[in-house]
Order: structure tokens, then sequence, then C-alpha cells
């Protein structure tokens, strides 16, 4: 079909990633999904699978240009490789909040960079970034994750100003709790602080049980169709717990949004 739209995906090995390239080619799209070893990944049915690892220049670069190459353009930018760290911020290297950052934030950067001259030649593109709730509230021992997500809001915001006289959009989906891999695959500090051995158990605890109770990658995945399809917004909180939790952010005053925050995570 000469109108298929093309989607590329970082991080569609798994979790949020794969589960929207499953549902995109589902529905039509020409979806080229990246991995940093594809050769590791079970394929998915109609998914062209890439080999692209946001922290390096080239192999941003050389990955956009074969999915532009292969499908002549790239009207759909997903980017949702990244990871975290847990552990206090006391007990976190400045090396590991800088290998974080350079997944979470300047790998985004480095994917942006390398689309919109395509984007800007087309005269169209969506730009949408899997950011988190923890991207507009705080969390306990995951502070350095929580500032990627904080930090990936502002970034999409500004560019979303910068490329709309161009017909670019850009788009923050949030989700909250999911059912993934992604916590059993965070990274925990290198040292620890037993005076934070306490708490941070408590955390855990609490982080574990809101997971098992979550929804699964493809209720992101819905929102992120919904992120292409539909008229804009710039965020897009996923779930009707994340929605709540957004609304109460903006309009409850700070002393009950810190009291629920603390509840959440087990503290009180």
């Amino acid at each position: 079909m000469t109108d298929q739209k093309v989607v590329l995906i970082t991080g569609a090995s798994s979790g949020i990633g794969r589960a929207t390239a499953e549902l995109l080619t589902s529905r039509g799209y020409r979806v080229f999904g990246t991995a940093r070893n594809p050769d590791t990944v079970v394929p998915v049915q109609g998914v062209e699978l890439l080999p692209l690892d946001v922290r390096d220049d080239g192999s941003v670069q050389a990955g956009v240009e074969t999915a532009l190459s292969r499908g002549g353009r790239i009207d759909v930018l997903v980017n949702n490789a990244g990871y975290a760290v847990v552990g206090a911020i006391e007990e976190t290297s400045p090396s590991e909040a800088q290998a974080l950052f350079d997944t979470n934030v300047f790998g985004v950067l480095r994917m942006v960079r390398a689309v919109l001259p395509a984007m800007r030649r087309q005269g169209s593109g969506t730009i949408v970034n899997t950011s988190s709730v923890l991207g507009f509230l705080p969390a306990p021992f995951m502070g350095l994750y929580a500032s990627t997500k904080h930090a990936l809001e502002g970034l999409s915001e500004s560019l979303d100003h910068e490329v709309r006289g161009f017909g670019i959009r850009v788009v923050l989906v949030e989700p909250g709790f999911t059912k993934t891999q992604f916590g059993a695959n965070a990274i925990h500090a290198r040292q620890t602080i037993a005076a934070y051995a306490g708490t941070s158990r408590q955390v855990s605890d609490a982080i574990i049980d809101r997971t098992q109770d979550g929804s699964g990658p493809e209720t992101a995945a819905a929102e992120i169709l919904c992120a292409i399809e539909r008229s804009h917004r710039m965020r897009r909180p996923v779930g009707f717990e994340a929605q709540l939790v957004s609304r109460l952010r903006r309009f409850m005053p700070a002393a009950p949004v810190d009291r629920s925050v603390r509840k959440v995570f087990g503290l009180i």
C-alpha cells in the first residue's frame, strides 16, 4: 500500500516496545524495531528488526539510514529504549547517573537529531517519547530514573514548539506501574548504605506489589497508537490510575500529594 506509514521503535525487543511493534504491525503500519543485538530477540511477525544502540552516535545514524533506505520515509519515531537505576541518591555514583542519562535522555536526543532532517523534508512526522508517571512525580529510591524522565518531559515540550511549524508533533506517553521485565532488568546502585536498608526494602516491596497489580504493556501500546492516530495531546497518561495521578499532581496542594506519594511507596 503506497500510503503505508513507516514507524521506527527503539527498545522493541520486549515490554512496551515489543507490544507496540506487534500492535502497529497488526494495524497496517510498516514497523522497524531496534535492539542492541537483534539476533538474540524472538522475532515479531511483520516487524523488521535493526541493530541500534541509542548510546552510540554511529549506531543511531546507521540504524536510521537503514530504516529510511528500506521504508523511504519515517512517519513516526517511538523512543522507548531505557532502563532504571534503583537506589538512594546518596548511593548512586555520578558515573552510574551519567550512564543512565546517556540512554534515557541523550539516547532520545540522538534519535531525534537523526530523524528530524527526513521529517522536515517530508513536512510531517510524529515523535512519541515513552516517559512515566515519574516524569511528573518524585519516587524514593528511583530519584535518578525520575530525573531522566523529568528531563525527557522538558525536552519533549520544548521540541514540540520548535518543530510544529514543520508539520511535526511530539507526544509524551506516561505509563504507571506496568507488568513488564522493566523492574527485573533495573540496575541497583553499586554502593549500599546500611542506613537506607529498611526504607529501601519497604519501597521495593511496594513497587513489586503495585507492578503485579498493574496493566500489561498492551495498555501502553494502545495509548501510543492513540498518540499517533488521534488529535494531538502533549501528555498521555496510561490508564485510569495514571490519569488520576496526573490530575492530582496539577490541582492538589503539595502537602496531600507528598503524603500520597509516601503512602504509595510504603513509607507511612
